[in-house]
């Protein structure tokens, strides 16, 4: 659980991605993490679980995306079901 103040370390998908290829080539992640700077080990675990499931898509940043604009029928549709909700 985050503690109050406390700052967050952001990483780019670069060095994730060479983080991964490191731990799939058998080194240490206590040597990943010296070499590449990464302050929190276990977080090579989530990256290398992220990228198995999901590939480099996994260890894209997507917080604060914009949502795509709905579709016309997307929105009418919508639209219907608030309205059937507030009858």
């Amino acid at each position: 659980m985050a503690k109050k103040g406390q700052k967050f370390r952001h990483y780019p998908f670069s060095l994730k991605m060479q983080a991964v290829q490191m731990r799939l080539q058998g080194v240490t992640k206590r040597e990943v993490a010296e070499r590449l700077g990464i302050h929190d080990v276990s977080r090579l675990k989530v990256w290398l679980r992220q990228y198995k499931l999901k590939g480099s898509e996994g260890l894209q940043d997507r917080r604060g995306g914009r949502k795509r604009p709905l579709q016309k029928d997307e929105y009418v549709r919508q639209l219907e079901l608030e309205n059937d909700v507030l009858k």
